[in-house]
């Protein structure tokens, strides 16, 4: 199920409880409305900017990706590289978005939520589990975030918004499963390369990417179906925990 929001006509504040200067919401709506005017064009100027940005970044970190793969032959190399495409397609094919949280704690959290995987450093030795186990750990974590990003689909984006609700799939499940596959994949990797610097990184980060799913929730929230959602999906991403 998709369904695009309807916009409020004034003050998005009062739907959240929050003030604007906590909660940067930009309502986005039709060009020609009666009583409202077409976006900016810097905002389309924007957009086009980080799509352009986003698209060569992880297309970097795809060509890396593959090329590691290619030396190593490790099957969650090739899931990752999987992965990293699909960021790439969804996100010249995403929807326009019908509200987006511009806030900076929005923009922060994302930053913070992505930096924390490519700063890892593997270890040489003193792994916690076999590497079989580690191995497996980390690629169906990595299964669980393409089957979400394949479930959400032109819904993708990086920036909290709403680009239609997506209730199918792996959403059945969690809210955020894609959040619950990065949480796998981390388990994996530490259990494997279990050093001070490593835990410190990744607990930074999912910690972030935790709050990134309530904040993310505050946006979908101003639309009744994101509403009727929460109330057949009671867990964020971690069933019986968060």
């Amino acid at each position: 199920m998709k369904r695009a929001i309807a916009a409020p006509p004034w003050r998005p504040e009062l739907a959240t409880g929050s003030a604007p200067s906590t909660f940067d919401l930009e309502l986005v709506r039709p060009a020609g409305a009666q009583g409202t005017a077409a976006r900016p064009a810097q905002r389309d100027l924007a957009d086009i900017a980080a799509r352009i940005l986003i698209v060569v970044l992880f297309s970097l970190m795809a060509v890396r990706i593959g090329a590691d793969f290619l030396a190593t032959g490790r099957p969650t190399g090739l899931l990752l590289l999987a992965s990293e495409t699909l960021v790439v397609v969804f996100t010249v094919c995403r929807r326009a978005p019908s509200v987006v949280d511009r806030s900076i704690r929005a923009r922060v959290l994302t930053a913070i939520s992505m930096m924390g995987p490519p700063l890892v450093r593997p270890a040489a030795a003193g792994a916690l589990a076999p590497e079989l186990f580690t191995v497996a750990l980390s690629a169906v974590g990595l299964l669980v975030v393409i089957g979400g990003k394949m479930s959400l689909g032109r819904s993708f984006g990086l920036m909290p918004a709403n680009r239609g609700v997506v209730s199918t799939g792996l959403y059945r499940l969690v809210r955020h499963p894609i959040y619950m596959g990065y949480l796998i994949t981390h388990i994996g990797f530490l259990a494997a390369h279990p050093t001070i610097w490593n835990a410190m990184t990744l607990v930074g980060a999912d910690l972030a990417l935790l709050v990134r799913a309530r904040c993310e929730e505050r946006t979908l929230a101003l639309d009744p179906a994101y509403r009727a959602y929460q109330t057949r999906v009671r867990w964020r991403v971690l069933p019986g925990v968060f």
